[in-house]
This record gives C-alpha cells, structure tokens and sequence, in this order.
C-alpha cells in the first residue's frame, strides 16, 4: 500500500507538497452527524501556521482551510470529508540550485534517487514540514470527535529545547496554559530561557533541537489491537511521519534502562471504581493496550537542517564536495510548531482505534438532520 495513508477505519490520506499549489487531506471513515465547519479546523491550523513570531519561518501562508466534501448543513456525512488550504506565499528561486548540490540533512538527494528525478524538490517537496497542514486538518476533526464522544482530550506542549528542560506539571496547567507563549511551553521561566536559546542559535546561523510531550486524558481502557496494530506501535508509526522526527519513548521511555522491576511495575489499584495503574511509568500502555491512566508520549525533533551557516555537500555535477549556505526561510526550532501538528497525529490514532474497538458509532444520534 502506498505510504500517504494512516488508519484502517479513521483513513488519512494526505497529499501536496510544499511549493505546490496546495497542501491538503482526506478523511474516510469520520461518523455521520458530527457537527463540522471550516471554524472548527481553523484555529488548529492557526496555531501551526508559520510566520507568527521571531521564532519561526517568515514564511507568510494564510493557511485558510476550505472543505470541499463530506459536510452537509453543518454535519459530516459519512462520505469522505476532503480539506485543503492553497499555498500562497511560494518563493522556489533559491531550490534550483538544489538539483545539482543537496542540502545537508535533508532527503533532496535520496528522493530523487527513488523517484527518478521526477519529484517536486522546491522546498522540500513531500518532504517538507508543510505537509503536516494536512496533519492538523484531519486532526482538528478527530479531536472533535474524541471529545464529543468519549470525553478525550490530547494536550501536548514544549518540554525541552536545548538543554532547557520544563518541569512536569499538572494537567490543568498544561491544559490552561501551553498555548500561552511563543515556544508553548506552559511554564513561564522555562518558556523564556527556551526562547533565549532559540534566538541565540538563530542569531549564529544555527538551528537547536526540541522535545515535545504529548498526554491524552479520559482515554478508555482495551484500546489497541496487539501484536502489529498496538495502541503504541501505530502512534509510534504516525509520530515517525512528522518530518525531523528521531525519537519517540512512552512513560519512563529509556529511563527503564536505569530500572529495577521493583521500581518500573505501575501496581493495581481501585481509584473511582476502576482497576488502575497506581503509578504510570508505562505511560497509559501496557502489551500495547490503553490502562485507563493518562497516555505520555515524548517526541524528539532534531534541530531544522536547514542553517545559514557554511556546510559541505556533494557537487553532482562535478562530483567533488563543496562549500554551500543554504538560503530560504526557515524555522530555527521545530518543536513550537509541532505541538499542535503531534496533538493531532495522536487524535487520528485515538479515534481510529475507538472505531476500531466499537466505542465511537457510524452515526451519531441525537439531533435531527433536517434543517
């Protein structure tokens, strides 16, 4: 199967590269009856558009979300629900160069190996982080539909930038909070030594890596289907697909490696008339099966490839290495940006597997469809 598709009974399929004329998503599988309008998708998009602040790409895409499909009166239909936003602001003049001397840490030279040469490489394509607007439209759907249904919500914010790292924090604070500044880090102080770093990197040509933490809250127990659709091996595959991504942990994640068993077991006990995990180490998934407890997933982005500063790569033309700067405009940290893009990657995941497990119903009842 082609690999632009993610879910079998919430189905993403994503298409459009970053120079061309769009950017977009469709989604099969949404339940008929979900109250859905462009007003629900765009403030998620908002929040992952670039050029809002010193500390991300000028860049400057509107990112206006259109639906093309799928709703009628104000309610998905059950057909698939089509999304796109055009892309505006398109600058290719410093990409064709490209073709002859690769960037350093990007895919340039490797896609066109596997495609022939026949791939759009003006700003990295397929391969761009702006293919992740799609992301986000079919997340701000599935959000909506975990919430309306089952009453999960999917927090994530900026832990770590640097050597900067947020203290853990309830998750009314996170909640309240991870939105309230530039980096989207809900506490203050690390918020502003993260952008201190951010800027100091930019300011040398340079670029700095970042970690995101993502919980999801009110998440039933059982999902999964173990062994090779896990609740955690299928949100490990989709947090791959965000472009930069290089590490994904779960709970403790590799602090497991310092641990006994006496101290990583999360007992059983009764909290609300539950059987739950006392502890979370597992981070709400044990044999690839949701516990009840908070879902924590960690997701490390490298530092953005592309940097001003001077970078040796391969001549193609000559076959000998060379000296280049990369031009264009980019982000000096990905992390920011990527909160609400991980949000969503983890809502799609969710709201697949409540299909999956019967939880969320085809159609949804309650209100009459006739206007």
């Amino acid at each position: 199967m082609p690999g632009n598709v993610l879910g079998e009974r919430f189905v993403v399929v994503s298409f459009g590269e970053s120079h061309g004329r769009c950017v977009g998503v469709v989604i099969d599988g949404c339940p008929a009856g979900l109250p859905l309008s462009e007003e629900d998708v765009q403030p998620l998009l908002d929040l992952r558009r670039p050029g809002q602040s010193a500390i991300s790409t000028p860049r400057k895409e509107e990112d206006r979300v259109e639906i093309l499909s799928g709703v009628f009166r104000g309610r998905t239909t059950g057909a698939p629900i089509a999304m796109v936003v055009w892309n505006r602001d398109v600058d290719s003049r410093s990409y064709e160069r490209l073709l002859e001397t690769p960037r350093p840490g990007h895919a340039d030279y490797f896609a066109s190996v596997k495609y022939g040469g026949f791939n759009d490489h003006r700003g990295g394509g397929r391969f761009s982080g702006r293919i992740t607007a799609g992301f986000v439209m079919a997340g701000a759907v599935a959000l909506k539909l975990l919430k309306a249904t089952l009453g999960i919500e999917v927090m994530a914010y900026v832990k770590q930038v640097g050597d900067v790292i947020a203290p853990d924090l309830p998750i009314d604070a996170i909640r309240e909070r991870r939105y309230s500044n530039e980096v989207r880090c809900p506490d203050e102080e690390s918020a502003r030594r993260m952008v201190e770093v951010i800027r100091e990197a930019r300011a040398s040509g340079d670029s700095v890596g970042s970690l995101v933490e993502c919980v999801a809250v009110n998440v039933p127990q059982g999902l999964g289907e173990p062994v090779f659709s896990s609740l955690d091996s299928d949100l490990a595959r989709a947090l791959f697909s965000i472009p930069a991504v290089k590490g994904v942990e779960f709970g403790k994640g590799f602090g497991v490696v310092r641990s006994r068993g006496s101290e990583n077991n999360d007992p059983l006990t009764l909290m609300d008339g539950r059987v739950v995990p006392k502890t979370n180490n597992a981070g709400g998934i044990v044999g690839g099966l949701s516990t009840g407890r908070e879902i924590v997933v960690r997701i490390a982005f490298k530092p953005p490839a592309s940097i001003s500063k001077p970078q040796r790569t391969l001549n193609l033309a000559t076959m000998r290495e060379e000296e280049v700067v990369v031009t264009g405009r980019h982000d000096p940290v990905i992390g920011p940006r990527a909160v609400p893009v991980v949000e969503s990657v983890v809502a799609v995941v969710l709201a697949d597997h409540a299909i999956r497990a019967g939880l969320i119903p085809p159609v949804l009842r309650g209100t009459d469809p006739r206007p």
